[in-house]
């Protein structure tokens, strides 16, 4: 059986690894800390309802997503991903959501009209919702989903059981 030894190239010259990466390593790594490439994903932090949402509000609501992170550095970024299952509606054809995402209280993100058109009662489809955020803070920041019915019907997620909808937060290296 061939061992691999790491650290050394295909002559048995060893490398140098971390002259090729800019940044500070991780400290598992031998580096001081959080403090990463540009584009690394340096943590996440992930919320997940079951139970089915739903609003017949023409008002933005709450969907219960709340999530507070704190960046290691105010040159980061955060990537925010919501993904809401098996989405549906009460009745009516002319009937849709709204769903967005908020910044302590400014809208960064937002979709306006899905599945206005097209979908009868008991159709399913999912919604996904992503933005890069620039927040220029290493202060804890709150993010949520909020969503709203475009009509006069009712909208909601997890609306087939067992269905589970997550957002998820990433701070990114700048």
């Amino acid at each position: 059986m061939a061992l691999t030894r790491l650290n050394t190239n295909a002559y048995g010259t060893s490398l140098n690894l971390a002259s090729n990466v800019t940044g500070t390593l991780p400290a598992a790594n031998g580096g001081s800390g959080r403090t990463a490439v540009t584009g690394n994903v340096l943590q996440v932090q992930q919320q997940v309802i079951t139970a089915t949402t739903s609003t017949s509000s023409t008002s933005f609501t709450d969907t219960g997503f709340s999530i507070a992170i704190t960046p290691s550095s105010s040159s980061n970024k955060i990537l925010c991903v919501v993904n809401l299952q098996s989405v549906a509606k009460d009745s009516g054809i002319n009937s849709g959501m709204s769903v967005r995402i908020v910044r302590t209280s400014t809208d960064i993100g937002k979709t306006t009209n899905h599945m206005y058109e097209g979908w009868t009662v008991g159709g399913y489809t999912t919604l996904s919702l992503v933005y890069l955020d620039s927040p220029s803070t290493t202060s804890a920041t709150t993010y949520k989903a909020t969503f709203k019915n475009r009509e006069s019907n009712g909208v909601m997620f997890n609306a087939y059981s067992g269905d589970t909808s997550t957002f998820t937060l990433y701070e990114v290296a700048g």
